[in-house]
């Protein structure tokens, strides 16, 4: 036992003597080894850390970002070009073929000319959803005059077959100017070629792929939204479908953020109504009516778009209302993933032409500075850096460049 304890204590005493040999090596200067001419570069051979050359989260997880305003704007995801997993869904503005678009197009003998210009793109898209504010009618008066009875020539279906349309959204205050049967009339009509509707009770439901997208719309315009019939409705949707879009008919007119209007009576607000549906079960809400383009929001991971414009009428009076944003929503499976937005402007009454390059950004940063307010205002995250509202647009001519 002793001689044990006198073998710890050599033994202790030897790791003594290594230390203070290694605190004496350590103080000592370092002697070149024989040859040695150049010191090894580190910092080229080690470089320091950087975190902008990671991974991205979709490339380290295989999913894909969570929904923001920034990667809306300023995508960084990749989307995959695998069509097992991609669908895409494209949303017009408002259509509205009446009063001078149903004139134009009767003198002119083509129910196609709104949408020559744009149709090869709006067909190229897995779903196309439509706002179809004017019944559809054979013997609809035709009149550019004033007016805000709206209906339009039953052979405009053939123009709303040839832009692609799938889903005429039929709630709204104007579907009805000619009563019961006129929404009759244009349902079958609509129904007869190949255009499902949304808005007058049933779930359109269309299957992409194994993906079914139900959709269905509801109109506060002129009264308020019946919540009870949102709620119950999206829940029945729900069951039919694994994407549910709902569209609204809401918001006060004019306006580039998202409010009520108590003189119409448009007595709902847009994000209080917006945020109840997603709170319901809706996975994306469209927004039409106020003739100018919105905003948009992610709450709680999910799109509401509030306004998308103008896509086919005759409101030539001002820049703003010839305006409008063609929205395409990528699907990642269930998923949204992106968004994209193609600006058009109106000409000759009724014919919406694509913006050129230098209109299109600045109508974007419009879109996006218009979002932001909008979630400065409610305390969502904006995107980074915040941009500045552009000067508005000069009135275009009336006539299309050649």
């Amino acid at each position: 036992m002793w001689g044990g304890g006198a073998e710890r204590r050599r033994g202790a005493g030897a790791g003594i003597l290594l230390a203070a040999a290694l605190l004496t090596a350590c103080n000592t200067p370092a002697v070149p080894l024989a040859g040695t001419t150049a010191v090894s570069p580190a910092r080229v051979l080690v470089a320091a850390p950087d975190m902008a050359d990671q991974p991205s989260f979709a490339t380290r997880t295989g999913r894909p970002p969570v929904l923001s305003l920034q990667e809306l704007f300023h995508p960084t995801y990749t989307v995959p070009l695998d069509p097992s997993k991609i669908r895409t869904l494209l949303v017009t503005g408002d259509i509205i073929p009446a009063r001078g678009v149903n004139y134009f197009a009767t003198v002119k003998h083509d129910f196609l000319w709104p949408f020559r210009p744009t149709a090869d793109y709006t067909k190229n898209a897995d779903i196309t959803y439509i706002n179809l504010e004017a019944p559809l009618f054979a013997g609809c008066p035709v009149s550019p005059a004033a007016s805000f009875t709206f209906c339009g020539d039953a052979r405009f279906v053939n123009g709303l077959t040839f832009m692609g349309a799938d889903v005429a959204n039929l709630a709204n205050n104007h579907l009805s100017n000619y009563g019961a049967e006129g929404i009759t009339a244009t349902d079958q009509l609509l129904q007869k070629n190949g255009i499902l509707t949304s808005g007058l009770g049933p779930v359109a439901v269309i299957d992409i792929r194994g993906i079914k997208f139900g959709f269905i719309g509801f109109n506060g315009v002129g009264r308020a939204i019946d919540q009870t019939a949102l709620k119950e409705g999206i829940a029945r949707a729900r069951q039919l479908a694994d994407i549910v879009v709902v569209q609204f008919h809401w918001g006060k007119e004019y306006e580039r953020q998202p409010m009520p209007d108590p003189g119409v009576p448009t007595p709902d607000d847009p994000v209080n109504i917006g945020h109840e549906a997603i709170d319901w079960g809706a996975d994306i809400v469209i927004g039409n009516h106020p003739h100018w383009y919105q905003g948009v929001e992610v709450y709680k991971g999910k799109l509401i778009t509030y306004a998308n414009g103008n896509f086919v009428f005759d409101q030539m009076w001002s820049e703003e209302t010839r305006e409008g944003v063609i929205g395409t929503y990528t699907f990642y499976g269930t998923q949204l993933v992106a968004a994209s937005w193609k600006p058009v402007r109106s000409y000759d009454y009724g014919q919406p032409v694509f913006m050129n390059a230098q209109d299109s950004a600045a109508t974007l940063q419009t879109m996006e500075a218009a979002s932001d307010t909008l979630a400065t205002r409610l305390h969502e995250p904006t995107t980074s850096p915040v941009p500045s509202y552009p000067p508005p647009l000069p009135y275009a001519p009336e006539h299309a460049p050649a």
